[in-house]
């Protein structure tokens, strides 16, 4: 057994490892960057090595750095997480090379299913069914969009190299192709170093599913049964769960043997994911699954399967990895109730989901599901890596249940400053449509008004009587018991006088009622304000109108403005150039994802403040607009 790992990872996820690792007694090392320091990781494990500065690139993705710490710490093995270096092969030989066990599966297994063209043609071979497309050599951009137009509209776009949504783009028109081929192409190069694509036939309604294998060295090949991961926002997973909804005996039995056959065709070891995508127009059916891809690695969303099987699968991991055999046999693996697991972000729905960043002054976290969190109260989320706070997972014996403990749990969340998705989390758990299983991975798009559209904040009479005891001796205009602001309704048998007070949520005017008897909510701010959460979002109280001020990205005196530090990608005006309200007109890279900074109303380019390769901060002014004349 493996007695000193080597976590190369930060995290939620390097914390979900030492926590296995150090329940079966092992002595834990975590990696960290500058940036990372004081991050729980480091404080939990048994010892911590400064790897490089913050940027990714130059810490948790450099192997050099990462294997030195290895023989620092003398360290017998390295788990790699989910992420980072966990699918590079060249870093598993390395790793393997260097006299180490690596948690993870044979380097010849992680560059068979790296690449999705040969992936796929090894898929072909071993009777695995895939999805109608083009896997070809030729990427001119010429041959490309021919063949696209010969699939039929609408096409997919995917890297050749990598997964995660990253280089993925739908097509449903011919003249929409050439943008999306160079986005996808410039998001491919830089995600994996590769900017190859293949193309697939879009699938109408369609459902991600996906299956949980585990093979180890001495043949044994089990699956795990199936995650649905189709509540996605631009092929980035919102929710999963486990099992599939819909998915009858027959249909899983036929799933799982193609999942467990695609792992046997690459002599596979460890876990690792075998995504599929489904035709859910006339329910799931056992002819209309195809193989999409293999993640060589634990996915983010296994706590799931770990929910409804009772298993620890970090801990078969380690297991496998030490040469122990599988722990339980095909038939002695069952499901149990229903999981479902929500991704906490650190982003902004009602802006587009922008990722928001800062510090984590007030942050707590649901009671009652399990939380796999990466960052605590005081801590920061930062613009060099993904911004998930948490992940929420809720287990129960029915999926509805299930689904009503996870929007609890989401509707319990508080953080400030930093802004999430956790409102929004919530809403996609109780929409009707969830509940009843109408779902595809269309799901989201199809419902995004109703889902991020803010509701005018329930105020807690508590807090707007607590805004009020801050402001009896600084201001005598705020409502206090003795000199109520706004209507009154006077006597009432029994009953205290009902009060309207006119407070600011948000910067905006509204009435709320005050008590001075209601429980006391929310918490207050050095400059006298308070922060209540209803339904998993934050509401700013103020007492007078807060001073104006334009947000990242909004036009002020023609600028817009960078919304969050990052890399400038493309610049796709210049100056002299009459633009529409919409119009792209620089895009930014940060936290793994591209943002197009718009056009906020029709103008003229005045000048073009960045260029391609730029490093920007928040606040950075890409461009200025003047009126058209």
């Amino acid at each position: 057994m493996i007695a000193s790992l080597l976590i190369a990872n930060r995290g939620e996820i390097a914390r979900r490892v030492i926590h296995t690792a150090r329940r079966m007694g092992m002595r834990t090392v975590a990696v960290y960057s500058e940036v990372d320091a004081e991050a729980p990781h480091v404080r939990e494990a048994d010892e911590a090595v400064a790897i490089g500065p913050a940027p990714a690139r130059e810490s948790y993705l450099s192997a050099p750095a990462i294997l030195a710490a290895a023989r620092r710490t003398g360290a017998d093995a390295i788990h790699p997480g989910y992420g980072f270096l966990s699918e590079n092969a060249d870093f598993a030989a390395a790793v393997i090379a260097d006299g180490r066990i690596w948690v993870g599966p044979p380097p010849d297994a992680i560059r068979a299913m790296g690449l999705k063209d040969a992936a796929k043609r090894l898929m072909a071979a071993a009777g695995v069914p895939v999805t109608p497309g083009y896997l070809g050599e030729d990427q001119s951009p010429e041959s490309l969009a021919r063949e696209a137009a010969a699939i039929g509209w609408p096409v997919l776009i995917k890297a050749m190299a990598g997964g995660g949504g990253k280089g993925m783009r739908a097509v449903h028109a011919a003249e929409d192709f050439p943008a999306a081929l160079a986005g996808a192409r410039r998001e491919a190069a830089a995600a994996f170093g590769d900017d190859r694509v293949l193309l697939e036939k879009l699938i109408a309604s369609p459902r991600h599913i996906e299956v949980q294998v585990f093979a180890d060295a001495h043949g044994g090949v089990v699956h795990l049964f199936e995650r649905d991961c189709s509540l996605q926002r631009r092929h980035q997973k919102v929710i999963e769960e486990a099992p599939a909804p819909g998915l009858d005996a027959e249909t899983r039995r036929v799933l799982c043997d193609a999942a467990v056959r695609a792992a046997r065709a690459v002599n596979y070891e460890g876990a690792g994911t075998v995504e599929f995508i489904a035709d859910g127009s006339e329910g799931l059916r056992a002819d209309r699954l195809w193989f999409m891809e293999m993640n060589t690695r634990l996915q983010v969303e296994h706590p799931v399967t770990e929910a409804v099987t009772g298993l620890d699968l970090v801990e078969w991991q380690l297991r496998v990895a030490s040469g122990e055999p599988l722990p339980l046999s095909q038939d002695r693996i069952a499901l149990s109730g229903h999981a479902m697991e929500a991704r906490l972000y650190a982003e902004d729905p009602a802006h587009g989901f922008l990722p928001s960043v800062g510090p984590l002054i007030h942050l707590r976290l649901p009671d009652g599901v399990r939380v796999d969190a990466g960052v605590e109260a005081g801590g920061a989320v930062t613009p060099f890596y993904d911004p998930m706070i948490a992940k929420l997972i809720a287990h129960a014996d029915t999926r509805e249940a299930a689904a009503a403990r996870l929007a609890a749990a989401a509707r319990s969340v508080e953080v400030w400053p930093v802004k999430t998705n956790a409102a929004f989390l919530a809403r996609c758990a109780a929409h009707p449509d969830f509940v009843a299983a109408r779902i595809d991975t269309g799901f989201i798009d199809g419902r995004l008004d109703a889902l991020i559209a803010p509701a005018p904040p329930a105020i807690p009479p508590g807090a707007v009587a607590r805004l009020a005891r801050t402001q009896e001796t600084a201001d005598p205009q705020m409502p206090t018991p003795w000199n109520p602001l706004g209507p009154a309704s006077g006597f009432r048998l029994n009953q205290p006088p009902s009060r309207l007070a006119r407070v600011y949520a948000d910067g905006a005017p509204v009435e709320a009622p005050y008590d001075f008897a209601a429980p006391t909510a929310g918490f207050q701010l050095p400059d006298g304000d308070i922060v209540v959460f209803v339904d998993g979002a934050a509401t700013r109280l103020s007492a007078h109108r807060p001073a104006e001020a334009a947000g990242a990205g909004a036009l002020l005196d023609g600028a817009v403005l960078t919304p969050m530090p990052g890399r400038i990608v493309s610049v796709a005006v210049a100056a002299g150039e009459a633009v529409t309200a919409g119009q792209t007109l620089v895009v930014l890279e940060a936290m793994k994802m591209e943002h197009a900074l718009t056009a906020p109303a029709e103008g003229r380019v005045k000048e073009v403040r960045v260029a391609v390769g730029d490093q920007v901060t928040e606040g950075t002014v890409a461009a200025r607009l003047e009126p058209l004349s």
